[in-house]
């Protein structure tokens, strides 16, 4: 049977990610991916029969979510 590669085109990317296509899609490590889903920070999985993924638009989301380096949340006691 042949692979999800070979059976979609480049052009169309899977929607469900397993837990290490998720870390991966993301740019993190499988461990720190789990503490991400365990804070709240990355979306839960779905359970499909015994398959668990990810949906790639809510990791999107979640990942657009999380602040950026530069950014930090708006406080009005920190104007000068």
């Amino acid at each position: 049977m042949p692979g999800r590669a070979e059976i979609l085109p480049p052009s169309l990317p899977p929607r469900g990610l397993s837990r290490t296509e998720s870390a991966a899609y993301i740019g993190v490590s499988p461990s720190l991916f789990d503490e991400l889903v365990k804070d709240g920070r990355m979306p839960r999985p779905k359970r499909i029969n015994s398959r668990t993924i990810w949906d790639r638009r809510k990791l999107d989301a979640a990942f657009e979510a999380i602040l950026d380096g530069e950014s930090r949340p708006e406080n009005p006691w920190d104007e000068p």
